[in-house]
């Protein structure tokens, strides 16, 4: 059986136990719908083998071909990750456009006695799914921004309001960034068309009537763009700032760049990249503080003389209101707990507002 989905929150909640995309392993790696494991009816290299042979001899012969390469591909799944599946197990697959490969796959796990079903229209339906939720349509979800300069904890404060039953999208986790020249993290970033639909699906399972958390961006995170209908929402949306002390914040960047700062030679080239902005000078004395390891110093500087001065110019031009405001004494763990109550607080009493 064929299944069509009308929405991504209808794909979401699929109630399959496991979704297979069937796929090129380059294929899977651009991009797939989340949670998606990928046991490919064809390599890379066979896939391109069997369009050689349409393109250049027949399509007779490049189905034949292409059926005895999935046949084999199937065994080895079956005497491989799917060897310890009982008779109940219930499989959707999918493939580019729901044709051969998913077909073919899903009969074969259907003569066992599997109850496996087909997506419509494959991978292109779920990308046409989110193109529409991230350009085409209105985002349909009610913002609030959580807004403050760098160095106030607020990744960390919305994953503890995540924790206290607060809707929330991170958009800098979904990013594998966190927003800044110094915004690398251990994993690459995903591909843009991997982060729209992360962000798709994030915002399709949340609940409309009620709004969604989200931390203050530019429009690009990384080398990610924020899609248009997120953008266009939180430039729109009420904003809650949070704020703290230079040397509260100076602190906690130390403790949460760590990993940053244990790699000083990677620091030191990377601020290089302000130069343009800062000039020579400034920055070799900026780079003299991570050879001396004085990185609190270093911190404070970076926010007093880059940071905050650029948050406020862009701060500036937006027009949208501000609704609360949390200030932050201690950005320790514990003092954390207590801003994060008191934004609850906040979303509680405003929750009719936005």
């Amino acid at each position: 059986m064929v299944l069509a989905f009308k929405n991504l929150a209808e794909l979401t909640a699929h109630g399959f136990d496991a979704l297979i995309d069937v796929r090129s392993p380059a294929e899977y790696q651009e991009d797939h719908i989340p949670g998606a494991i990928n046991l490919p009816a064809l390599s890379n290299e066979e896939r391109a083998r069997v369009g050689t042979i349409y393109t250049q001899q027949s399509a007779f012969l490049a189905k034949k071909v292409g059926a005895a390469m999935v046949a084999r591909n199937v065994a080895d799944h079956l005497d491989g990750p799917l060897a310890e599946y009982g008779g109940g197990w219930r499989p959707l697959v999918y493939c580019w456009r729901g044709g051969q490969r998913s077909g073919s796959f899903a009969t074969i796990l259907k003569q066992i006695g599997w109850r496996a079903e087909v997506i419509e229209g494959g991978y292109r339906t779920y990308r046409r799914l989110v193109s529409h939720a991230m350009y085409d349509d209105d985002l349909g979800r009610r913002l609030v921004v959580l807004e403050g300069n760098t160095g106030t904890a607020k990744t960390d404060l919305l994953h503890l309001l995540a924790t206290r039953g607060q809707q929330v999208v991170d958009l800098e986790g979904l990013a594998a960034h966190r927003g800044s020249v110094f915004g690398w993290v251990a994993r690459p970033q995903p591909s843009q068309k991997s982060f729209e639909g992360a962000l798709a699906n994030a915002f399709a399972v949340t609940d409309h009537h009620r709004p969604v958390i989200v931390e203050a961006e530019s429009s690009k995170i990384g080398k990610l763009l924020i899609p248009p209908a997120v953008w266009k929402a939180m430039k729109s949306a009420p904003r809650i700032r949070v704020t703290a002390p230079l040397n509260e914040r100076a602190k906690y960047l130390t403790r949460a760049y760590g990993d940053i700062a244990d790699d000083r030679e990677g620091l030191i080239d990377t601020l290089s990249a302000l130069i343009r902005h800062q000039g020579h000078e400034r920055v070799e004395h900026w780079q003299g503080l991570v050879q001396s390891g004085d990185l609190v110093s270093l911190a404070s500087e970076l926010m007093e003389l880059h940071y905050d001065p650029s948050y406020a110019r862009s701060r500036g031009v937006r027009i949208t209101p501000v609704i609360g405001e949390v200030v932050s004494d201690d950005l320790t763990p514990d003092g954390l707990v207590k801003s994060a109550d008191q934004l609850v607080g906040l979303l509680q009493g405003i929750s009719d507002q936005v």
